[in-house]
């Protein structure tokens, strides 16, 4: 699939299976998820802008290169997108956050926006935006088109799971936005979960059900 990169790092295999079990607890699975969130960020910011600086070592002065992680904007569709954020914050501390809720209207079924905060000045900043579930798609699409308005440099969307469905949606609305996932499952259910999946990932992060 064009502008899919799937992230089949053992690592990342081995922790997203033990997120899937049924049995774990709201403490493991929100543990796993921050340190898979950790091993895809090496991966999703693979191509981030680099500079060269100066640097002095204990033996000599050289050249080093470095990110400018202030340039990079993480953007948490809410609410379960939060669980990503902190595993990706280990790795790039000087990111900036920002956070959009999107609900489903009843009637509609479309999304609506109930919440929206980013950074100032996002023409010039790299936008990657998180959820674990790339399910339906509607919401994903929704909140690009939103950041979109903004004109970032460029946009990125990272997900555990997706699904065929998922990736449809998203390359039909923005082709030119590369989905990072470390799951391509089988189909959606009638509710619109993902299967096999691992249930609804915001229940399972809070422990609200």
């Amino acid at each position: 699939m064009n502008n899919v990169h799937l992230i089949d790092h053992p690592l990342v295999q081995h922790k997203l299976t033990l997120m899937r079990r049924k049995d774990a607890s709201t403490n493991s699975f929100r543990r796993l998820l921050n340190e898979l969130a950790t091993l895809m960020t090496y991966e999703v910011t693979r191509d981030v802008p680099m500079q060269e600086v100066p640097i002095e070592t204990p033996l000599e002065t050289t050249t080093g290169r470095v990110i400018d992680g202030k340039k990079l904007v993480f953007i948490s569709i809410l609410r379960a997108g939060t669980g990503i954020l902190d595993g990706m914050l280990a790795v790039v501390p000087g990111a900036r956050v920002g956070h959009i809720g999107l609900y489903r209207d009843p009637q509609t079924l479309q999304p609506v926006e109930y919440y929206f905060k980013v950074p100032g000045h996002m023409e010039d900043r790299d936008v990657i935006i998180v959820d674990p579930m790339l399910a339906t798609g509607n919401s994903a699409v929704a909140a690009v088109a939103r950041i979109k308005q903004l004109h970032p440099r460029s946009i990125k969307f990272v997900c555990l799971l997706t699904c065929p469905e998922g990736i449809r949606a998203m390359q039909t609305a923005h082709p030119d936005v590369a989905i990072y996932t470390a799951a391509i499952d089988r189909q959606l259910n009638d509710h619109g979960y993902i299967l096999p999946g691992l249930g609804d990932a915001g229940d399972r992060i809070f422990g609200t059900k």
